[in-house]
C-alpha cells in the first residue's frame, strides 16, 4: 500500500451536474403530461442528427385536433413530399405501448393516406417514455410481412383496440396499406431522444436542472509556458518604460516587478481555467470568446483615455475596470472567480487585440 496515501488532493475535473434533488433525465421524462412530451420530442428532433450528416430541414409539432395521426412532421427539405419526411407519434402513456394503443393509431395514419391528406413518409416513429411493450415489441420483430398480417388481422376482426371499425378497411385504405414497409414502423427509444436533446446543451441543461460545476484550475507553472509568449513580452515592455532601462524575463526573479509579474500571469491562469471549464461544458460553442468581447468592449474606453501616460497605467486601469464589469449575460457568469475577469485582459493581449505600450 502506498504511503502516500490520502496525502495527494485530486484535481475536480470540470463536469456537468444535477441540481441537488434533481433525478435523471431518463426518469424525469416519466413525469412529463402529454404536451410537454411533444414539446421534448420536437427539441430533440430538431437537434437529431440524420444518417446523412444534416439535420431536418423543417420540424414542426401538429398533435392536436386535426393533426392526421401526427404529433411531429419532420421533413428533409423545405417541401413535404413522399418519402421525404419523418412523422413521430407521441404516446405518454403509464406502461408500455401495446398492440390496443398502437394499432388504432396505425389505422388513423393509414386512412390519412387514403385520403391523401399528406404524403407517404420515410419513417413511422412511435415514441413512449416507457417503451415499446413486450407484445407489441415482439410483434414487431418478427418482421414486417408478419407484422403487417397481424395488424390486418386484428383490424378485421375488430380486436386489440379496433372495435367497430371493421368497415373503415376499405379498399382505398388497403392501397395504403400495402404502400407502405411496415418494417418502417420504428420504436423512436428514450435514450436516442435524449442524446439528440442533448445537443442543444443550454435547452437540455435547462429542462432538466443540470447545472455545469467548475473543477480546479492548473497552478501556475514556474517558468511561462509557449502559449504566454505575447502577453509576457508585453509586460516586459511596460517594465522597461516603466524603469527607464531595459527588463528581460529573466531580470523579473529577483527584481522590483516581480511581485507584479506574478500577479499578472496568477490572474492570466485563472482565465485560462475558465477557458477550458468553457471548452469542457460547451465544446461547440465560442463562449469564452464572446466573454472576451465583453470585457474587450467594456475596458476599451478606459484604456484609451489619453490621461493614460503609460503602459502600466493602461494596464492597471484596464484590470481595475475588468474586475467590475457585470456580464451576466455571458453563459459562464455563474462560474466567474475572482481573477478571470482581470486574467481576460492578457488573454486579449495574446490574441493581439491589446496593447499596453504605444510604438
Amino acid at each position: 500500500m502506498s504511503t502516500k496515501q490520502g496525502t495527494a488532493r485530486t484535481r475536480q475535473q470540470n463536469r456537468l451536474v444535477a441540481k441537488g434533488g434533481v433525478i435523471q433525465p431518463s426518469s424525469q421524462v416519466l413525469l412529463f403530461n402529454p404536451d410537454q412530451w411533444e414539446e421534448f420530442i420536437l427539441a430533440a428532433t430538431r437537434q437529431r442528427i440524420l444518417p446523412t450528416g444534416a439535420q431536418y430541414a423543417f420540424v414542426k409539432r401538429l398533435g392536436g385536433a386535426g393533426d392526421g395521426g401526427r404529433d411531429i412532421e419532420a421533413r428533409f427539405g423545405q417541401a413535404l413530399k413522399r418519402d421525404e419526411w419523418d412523422l413521430y407519434q407521441a404516446k405518454h402513456y403509464k406502461s408500455g405501448l401495446t398492440k390496443s394503443d398502437a394499432y388504432p393509431e396505425m389505422a388513423k395514419f393509414f386512412k390519412q393516406l387514403a385520403l391523401k391528406t399528406y404524403p407517404r413518409p420515410k419513417t413511422y416513429y412511435l415514441c413512449c417514455p416507457q417503451a415499446v411493450g413486450n407484445e407489441l415489441h415482439n410483434a414487431m420483430a418478427a418482421g414486417a410481412i408478419a407484422f403487417k398480417a397481424g395488424f390486418l388481422a386484428a383490424w378485421q376482426n375488430e380486436t386489440h383496440g379496433m372495435t367497430g371499425r371493421a368497415s373503415e378497411l376499405t379498399s382505398e385504405v388497403m392501397s395504403a396499406i400495402d404502400d407502405f414497409d411496415f418494417q418502417q414502423f420504428v420504436e423512436c427509444q428514450v435514450n436516442e431522444l435524449l442524446t439528440w436533446h442533448e445537443l442543444d446543451r443550454a435547452v437540455h441543461n435547462a429542462t432538466f436542472g443540470i447545472v455545469a460545476e467548475r473543477g480546479d484550475d492548473d497552478p501556475v507553472p514556474a517558468t511561462p509556458a509557449s502559449h504566454e509568449d505575447v502577453y509576457v513580452e508585453e509586460l516586459m515592455r511596460v517594465y522597461t518604460e516603466h524603469g527607464g532601462a531595459p527588463v528581460t524575463l529573466g531580470d523579473i526573479g529577483t527584481g522590483d516587478y516581480a511581485d507584479h509579474f506574478m500577479a499578472q500571469r496568477q490572474v492570466f491562469y485563472c482565465a485560462e481555467g475558465l477557458q477550458r471549464f468553457s471548452r469542457d461544458i460547451y465544446p461547440t460553442e465560442p463562449e469564452f470568446e464572446r466573454l472576451l468581447n465583453m470585457v474587450l468592449a467594456g475596458i476599451r474606453p478606459t484604456v484609451a483615455q489619453l490621461k493614460l501616460k503609460s503602459g502600466m497605467d493602461r494596464l492597471d486601469a484596464a484590470v481595475d475596470k475588468a474586475s467590475s464589469l457585470q456580464v451576466q449575460e455571458s453563459r459562464l457568469s455563474p462560474q466567474l472567480r475572482g481573477g478571470d475577469l482581470p486574467g481576460t485582459c492578457h488573454h486579449l493581449v495574446n490574441n493581439g487585440e491589446l496593447m499596453w505600450v504605444k510604438k
